[in-house]
């Protein structure tokens, strides 16, 4: 009972002398440690956390024992955990600069320009099936790929059915690697997947299927595969493959990954 009544009074005490400039101050600071967790899951940085978790611990056993060399190492690598935090990490703070300078409010890309994106995708999978090109198409989603794949030639182009076309025709020398499609461009092509080591996958499935689930497996990223023997399109993501898909099952999986309202179309 006394625990609680104190309780009370504390809180009272606290929320009493609370000022707008600490609620100010307060919400800035969950934003920020809300943004480096979602930093954190985007980049997949959680092993090299751990790593500096596991430093963390021996130096404090390093002062319980008194081994004062390790202690001496540590010491001074904690010192200048800034700058090597900054090194480390350099990749990822870039990119969470550029996202935050890419906020809606200060976007210019506007819903008619991103359907338009996914259209181009969509017309580039089907032209790309219907001439017997083989395709590999990762649309990035929250989950950064970087630390999955193999990146191939820097692209940052816009998108377009033609470009995807002749990065897939086969006499270009990127048309055996995967297209990567991030914040609405063509970020690079050539890229290498990881397989996937799932053993009950079926024996005759090929290498950019394999591909394909092996990446969607590890990253929330959704991939496009263009047969080069059968000409057909399989749509993956999660670690499963949806297999002969129809443009209008590639249309509404691309509306739906850039989170746009589907729009069917009817043939006449």
């Amino acid at each position: 009972m006394n625990f609680f009544a104190t309780f009370t009074e504390n809180l009272f005490f606290i929320l009493s002398n609370l000022r707008f400039q600490d609620l100010v101050d307060i919400i800035l600071v969950w934003l920020i440690v809300y943004r480096v967790l979602i930093l954190i899951k985007r980049s997949g940085t959680v092993q090299m956390l751990s790593g500096l978790g596991i430093l963390a611990i021996t130096y404090i056993v390093s002062i319980w024992f008194e081994l004062y060399t390790l202690n001496w190492i540590l010491e001074k690598f904690f010192s200048n955990l800034f700058v090597i935090v900054v090194v480390l990490f350099q990749g990822e703070i870039r990119r969470a600069l550029a996202h935050i300078g890419s906020h809606p409010l200060f976007s210019d890309v506007s819903v008619a320009m991103e359907t338009h994106l996914v259209e181009e995708i969509a017309k580039g999978i089907i032209t790309s099936a219907q001439k017997g090109y083989g395709a590999l198409i990762v649309i990035e989603k929250d989950i950064l790929v970087d630390y999955h794949i193999e990146l191939g030639t820097e692209m940052d182009s816009r998108i377009s059915a033609e470009l995807i076309e002749s990065i897939f025709h086969t006499q270009t020398p990127m048309h055996d690697g995967a297209i990567l499609i991030r914040a609405g461009k063509i970020a690079y092509a050539g890229c290498f997947l990881p397989l996937s080591k799932n053993p009950a996958l079926d024996k005759n499935l090929g290498t950019r299927h394999r591909a394909a689930i092996g990446l969607t497996e590890e990253t929330d990223a959704i991939v496009f595969v263009v047969s080069e023997e059968t000409k057909s399109i399989s749509i993956v993501s999660g670690g499963h493959m949806y297999p002969n898909a129809e443009l209008s099952d590639v249309r509404k999986e691309l509306y739906e990954a850039f989170g746009l309202k589907y729009k069917p179309v009817y043939e006449s």
